[in-house]
Parts: C-alpha cells; sequence; structure tokens
C-alpha cells in the first residue's frame, strides 16, 4: 500500500477541500476561488468524507456524483470524525500522526489531500474557499479501479436472555399467587373461628360460677365446717345518690355503724384514674338479710351471690379447723393445711348479650359454660362430742386460773387415731376476726416445754428392753445425788432405804431414775428418746407443729447426766409425749397419731388418709411391764397420780413437773401435767394433759382433768369397767 501523503487533500483545481458553510454567500462557488472551512463545515462532514453540503450539491446539479464521490483510502481509519478533525487543524494533525497513505492506485479525480496551512498575508482579509465547478475528469480506463476494503460489520451488542427473564418473572408471579392462596386458606380454614369471633368478647358477658369449698367432719360425719350459699352487698359509689340516708338505712340490717358504711360507699379513684364502681359493704349475710336490702331498692346498692363458711360448734375444735378469709381461702389450721382439697375450682358461663334494654341472651348465639369443680371434704378422726366434753373439762381447770395455757389430747390404741385435741385458751372460728393471735393456736403441736417426769417412762421402757433393770429390780435410794454441779434430790426421801423400780414411779424418784440411766448410757438413752418419736414433728397434720429437741450427745454437760433421764433438758410437745405413752400401751409398737381419716371426693369416692408410720420400740412383753409398774402411780398410797384414778378402771399413767420458756426465761416447774392409759391391762385410750399455770399448782388441775376426760371416753365406746380385784398390788420399800 502507498505510503499516506502529508501534504493536505486538494481537488483537481488545487483547492483545500473542505466546507464552505462558513463563507459568506456568492463568494467562492462563484468566484471559483478555495476556502477553508469552519467548525460547521467539520460538523457537516459525513464519514465518506464529504460534506452534507456538498452532498445537496451534488444532487441539485445531478450527473455530477460520479465525478465528484471520494474514494476512501484503503488503509482508512474506523474513525468517522478524523476528516474533521483534520480541516480543523489545517492539517497539522498529519504532521504530528506522522505519514499519511497515498491514494489508492488507479483511482482518478479528486486526491484525499489537505495541504498545510500557510498563513496569509497579515493583516489583510482571507478569501473564502473556492469551490470546483467543473466536473471531475473521468476515470482513466487503463487504470482497474481500486478495490474498496471490506468492512466487517460492527458486532450488535450482547443482550440479556430474555428467556431467562420471562422464567424469573413467572416463579415469581406463581409464588406470590401460591403465598396469597395459602394465607387465603388459613384465614378461611384455621383462623376463620379467631377471627369470626373477634367481636364476640364485645357482645359477651362472663358469671363466675363459684365452686363450692368442701366440708370438714368428725368421724361420725357430723359437720364441723361448712360452706353454705350466702349473698354480699355491694355499693357502687358514682350511683349512691345519698350516702348519708343510705348508710343509715343498711346499718340495722348488716350490723356495721353507718359511720363505716359511709366510709366504703365513698367515692375514689382506682390505681389508673378511673373511678371506682365498687366497694364490699358486707359478705356472707344470710339470704333473708339480703331479701330485706334489695327490698329498700336503694339507688348504687347491689346484691350478689356468695358463699360462706359456716362452723356450727363456734369453738368446737377451733384451733383445729382453723378459719378461712372472705374469699374461701384458708388462713390457719386445717382449712390451710388441705387448703389443696378443700378449695374448689371456679367455673364461667360466657354468652352473647344484647345491649341497654337487650342486655340478655341472644338466642343461638355464642354460650359456653364451664361447670365449677367442688372442692373434696376431709373426714376426721375428732369425734365431736368428744371432742366438745375434753374442751369443756379442760376450759373448767383452766379458769381457776389467769394466764394460764392447757392442751389435752386423746388417742385411740391401737390404731393412734387423734379423737379430740384441746386448746386453752381458745376462740370462736365462726367469727375469728377479734379473737388473739395466741388463742388461735393449737398448744398439742406448739407448745413446748420440758415435759419433766412423765419422761421418766421412757427412761424405764429403754432400761428394760436393755435388760438393765426388771420389774422386780430393787435398788438402794439416796435422799438426793450430785451429777456434775447439781444436787438433784426426791420429794419422798427414801433414806438410803432399798426401793421397787414401781415404788420409784409411783414417787417419782430422781434418785432412782438417774441411777438407772446411769446403768443404760447416754447414747442409749439418746436412740430410745428417738424411737419414741421426740425431737421431731410428728406429722399428725396440722401446719406449723413443732419439732422439739433432743440434747445431742456432744452437748451433753456432767449435769446432764441427772437432768435428761428426768425429763429436763429436753424439748417436747404435749402430742409428742402422748405418742409416746401411746406405743407403750400399743405393746410397745409405735403408731403415728393422725387426724385425717378420709377424703370424700367431688363425685362422693372416698379415699382413706394416709396410712401411719409405725415401729417396734419396745418388746410386747417389756411394754405390758411398764405397764403394770406405771399403775403404782394411781395407785400406791401417797403417789403422785392418785387423784387422775379412774374407779371401775385400772389406769396406768405418771405425772410430771416440767418447765416453760417464756420471755426468753425459763419459768422452772410451772408445767404439770398426766399422761395415762385405761384399762391398764388392755389399754383403748391413752389421754394427755397438760397445764401452764404461771403461779403453779398446775397438779391440781392436771390430774382431776386426767380422770374426768378418761372417765368420759370410756363410758361413751362403752368400755366394760376392769375385773375387781384385778389390779396389782405394789411394794415400794421391800424388805
Amino acid at each position: 500500500m502507498p505510503p499516506r501523503s502529508d501534504e493536505p487533500r486538494r481537488d483537481p483545481a488545487g483547492s483545500r477541500r473542505g466546507s464552505s458553510r462558513d463563507a459568506r454567500p456568492g463568494d467562492g462557488e462563484s468566484r471559483g476561488e478555495p476556502g477553508i472551512g469552519g467548525i460547521s463545515g467539520a460538523r457537516a462532514y459525513t464519514p465518506r468524507g464529504r460534506t452534507v453540503r456538498d452532498e445537496r450539491g451534488t444532487a441539485a446539479r445531478g450527473g455530477g456524483g460520479a465525478e465528484q464521490r471520494r474514494t476512501p483510502r484503503s488503509t482508512r481509519s474506523g474513525d468517522p470524525f478524523r476528516p474533521a478533525l483534520q480541516v480543523l487543524d489545517g492539517g497539522r494533525a498529519a504532521a504530528r500522526t506522522g505519514r499519511r497513505d497515498a491514494p489508492a492506485a488507479g483511482r482518478g479525480g479528486v486526491v484525499r489531500t489537505v495541504t498545510p496551512r500557510t498563513p496569509r498575508n497579515p493583516g489583510q482579509d482571507e478569501p473564502p474557499p473556492r469551490r470546483r465547478t467543473t466536473p471531475r475528469a473521468p476515470r482513466r480506463g487503463d487504470r482497474p479501479a481500486a478495490r474498496r476494503p471490506s468492512r466487517k460489520p460492527p458486532r450488535p451488542p450482547k443482550l440479556a436472555d430474555s428467556r431467562l427473564r420471562l422464567r424469573l418473572g413467572t416463579a415469581l408471579a406463581l409464588t406470590l399467587f401460591a403465598v396469597i392462596g395459602i394465607r387465603l386458606v388459613f384465614l378461611q380454614a384455621v383462623d376463620a373461628p379467631a377471627y369470626a369471633g373477634g367481636g364476640v368478647a364485645d357482645r359477651t358477658r362472663t358469671v363466675e360460677l363459684p365452686a363450692p369449698r368442701g366440708a370438714i367432719y368428725d368421724s361420725t360425719g357430723a359437720p364441723l365446717a361448712r360452706s353454705v350459699e350466702a349473698r354480699y352487698v355491694y355499693a357502687d359509689p358514682t350511683e349512691v345518690t345519698d350516702p348519708p340516708a343510705t348508710a343509715k338505712a343498711l346499718s340495722p340490717l348488716l350490723g356495721i355503724p353507718a359511720s363505716k358504711l359511709l366510709e366504703l360507699m365513698k367515692p375514689r379513684r382506682l390505681e389508673n384514674g378511673v373511678e371506682s364502681t365498687f366497694a364490699y359493704l358486707a359478705r356472707g349475710v344470710e339470704i333473708p338479710t339480703a331479701k330485706r336490702v334489695q327490698a329498700l331498692d336503694l339507688p348504687g346498692i347491689g346484691v350478689h351471690r356468695d358463699e360462706r363458711r359456716d362452723v356450727p360448734g363456734g369453738d368446737l375444735a377451733a384451733n383445729l379447723i382453723g378459719f378461712t378469709s372472705q374469699d374461701m381461702a384458708g388462713l390457719e389450721g386445717l382449712e390451710a393445711r388441705y387448703e389443696d382439697v378443700l378449695a374448689g375450682q371456679d367455673g364461667k358461663r360466657v354468652y352473647e348479650a344484647g345491649l341497654g334494654d337487650l342486655a340478655a341472651p341472644i338466642p343461638g348465639g355464642y354460650s359456653r359454660t364451664t361447670p365449677a369443680k367442688p372442692g373434696s371434704s376431709l373426714v376426721l378422726t375428732i369425734n365431736r362430742d368428744l371432742q366438745f366434753r375434753t374442751q369443756q373439762i379442760l376450759s373448767a381447770g383452766m379458769a381457776k386460773v389467769r394466764g394460764g395455757t392447757g392442751a389435752a389430747v386423746i388417742i385411740e390404741i391401737p390404731s393412734g387415731a387423734v379423737l379430740a385435741q384441746a386448746s386453752h385458751p381458745t376462740y370462736n372460728a365462726a367469727k375469728p376476726t377479734p379473737s388473739d393471735p395466741v388463742a388461735r393456736e393449737d398448744a398439742a403441736t406448739s407448745f413446748v416445754v420440758d415435759p419433766g417426769s412423765v419422761h421418766k417412762a421412757i427412761t424405764y421402757g429403754a432400761a428394760l428392753q436393755e435388760g438393765v433393770i426388771t420389774p422386780d429390780t430393787t435398788l438402794p435410794i439416796a435422799n438426793s445425788i450430785k451429777m456434775g454441779d447439781t444436787w438433784f434430790s426426791d420429794t419422798h426421801p427414801a433414806n438410803g432405804k432399798r426401793m421397787s423400780v414401781p415404788g420409784m414411779l409411783a414417787y417419782s424418784s430422781n434418785v432412782g431414775t438417774i441411777t438407772i440411766a446411769e446403768k443404760l448410757g447416754r447414747d442409749r438413752l439418746i436412740d430410745y428418746q428417738k424411737r419414741f418419736g421426740l425431737g421431731k414433728p410428728t406429722g399428725e397434720g396440722m401446719p406449723g407443729e413443732a419439732s422439739g429437741r433432743l440434747l445431742p450427745a456432744d452437748e451433753w454437760s456432767e449435769s446432764s447426766r441427772g437432768s435428761v433421764p428426768i425429763g429436763h433438758s429436753v424439748d417436747a410437745t404435749p402430742l409428742q409425749m402422748a405418742a409416746a405413752y401411746a406405743a407403750i400401751a400399743n405393746n410397745g409398737t409405735y403408731v403415728q397419731p393422725h387426724l385425717v381419716k378420709e377424703v370424700i371426693g367431688p363425685d362422693g369416692k372416698r379415699t382413706p388418709g394416709p396410712t401411719p408410720t409405725t415401729r417396734s420400740v419396745l418388746s410386747p412383753q417389756n411394754a405390758a411391764a411398764l405397764r403394770t409398774m406405771l399403775e403404782a402411780v394411781t395407785t400406791v398410797d401417797g403417789a403422785t397420780g392418785v387423784t387422775a384414778a379412774v374407779p371401775g378402771y385400772r389406769v396406768a399413767g405418771k405425772t410430771g413437773t416440767g418447765s416453760r420458756l417464756v420471755n426468753g426465761k425459763i419459768e422452772t416447774d410451772k408445767v404439770s401435767s398426766f399422761i395415762g392409759m385405761a384399762p391398764a391391762e388392755n389399754p383403748r385410750y391413752v389421754i394427755a394433759v397438760f397445764v401452764y399455770t404461771p403461779n403453779g399448782g398446775g397438779a391440781a388441775i392436771a390430774n382431776p382433768a386426767f380422770r374426768d376426760m378418761m372417765q368420759f371416753t370410756l363410758r361413751h365406746y362403752r368400755v366394760p369397767p376392769s375385773a375387781s380385784g384385778s389390779a396389782p398390788k405394789f411394794t415400794v420399800y421391800p424388805r
């Protein structure tokens, strides 16, 4: 290929090629003078090297197109704006870029070269470029026309695959419709009830259906506490028009001072700032009284169904039963201990009702009733008649002293059932509010004392079982004995004479008991204390039962070797000591004392109470021997328990004088007790009586109280008297 010329292109007339678009009209083309085009001409250049104006002129003149067509260079660049840039640059671009390609061989006519622009005379106007007016010379026939280089068509831009977009759009549309469809199915099938009932809440009314609380019966089925239907009277302070007059009218019916009723009816605001529209005026109102309140037709006063606890006996077994709150929740005693058994589950009725004057159930509307589930009832081992008489006897004896405390427990042999459990002071369980909290305590399980000499039966029973003594053992007994730094003396001095074991029990010899305990040993004595049930709660069923306390072996001092065997330095409750004597009466088998006989379910099914735990403490032979020796306490002349003897029956038992901790101080010899069993030859009942008297002298209360209670119990259950002449004869000081 021939080299490209660096000279500017010229037409056959010698003028530079370019646009005369910027020349003045009439110049150049009329005179045939060459001119140089401006920027507008450059913009009008076509990719083939001619201007749009040239194209128009050629077409207008006709026939000159063939002669004036430019032939592109064989090495033409693909840039369509290169010719325009060369015109603007006056050919200087060629000098910078190097040599240009020569015209194609065999090509006639216009040669596309431009000579470098030379400046004209300075200061003179440059004439406009001339346009060629003569037609282009015909192409020489002997020179073959130059072949235009083939141009590779431009590759079209690569577009995204429309099929992929179509598939993606289809998948998204189907997914959207699937989600909408699934949601519609859920709305119509699954969530339909929720949406359908969304507006029901505004139209529903709820009526509570209280569940009756279970009753408490004695062993014969007589009610000790039960729930009865009642009414409560309430006020809407926002609707009470004349509070003073309303309070005055209600006061005599409800038995509440008018001033208190007036205070209850005062307008008040809740925590959220809304005015209160409800206030209780009275709970547990009897139905006839409630009807009289309704008859008054007082504005803002209403009556509604309620429940109240009825305690027919008042103070009968009140310390055992306890009481409930106005909402029928157990607060004390067995009511609190067996709350989960006695309390029922309230039901409710929810129904659609109209508004305003049509506030009645809508026929065919929403209605759902959850029936109330009544509570179960307790059947106790307590006998109502025996309980009443026990409380009566105890209260009569305690009425002789001021500020005293008394407890009495009656246990059936061999079942271990507690037939009566009385406390003094007591209270009215039907109206517990004004009572003293101390009066509501159950003394049998919370009255912790040093049992005193009634503990000696445990020491003698352990010695018999371990072979330390026999019923025929005799020992010389001094008037006193020193253990550590403490002297222990007897109330009946033996003066060193030999005493029989029954004689030691009859006269409650401290010296004789300590002497036997020394042979028994500390560890074995502690072991038998535990076997007899001391040091832990019996589990009878009363809440808050005290456990008592045994002195651990590592805390024993020299004086403890004398105090513990005779019932001091030991803490126990009346119930614990009664259970220990019940083991002696039951041929040496300890049976856990218990109060609950059975549970009656809402359906009437009866379930026996928990089976009491049992364990062997003494052999039947040793238990019988100990019972016989204890008979000396009520039969030997001058014995400590002769006033506890029951005519016609053999009685085995033991007196005791102990101490109690009051306000942080130990009050010595202020607690008197008697625990016995009858008939001694085949015991049926064990009774324990404990009396605390601030001024002493409690034995004068405890012994006769035991006698009267045991006599009534034996007669109540028709126990035949002991055979005459069957009581043994005891010798206190054998020769």
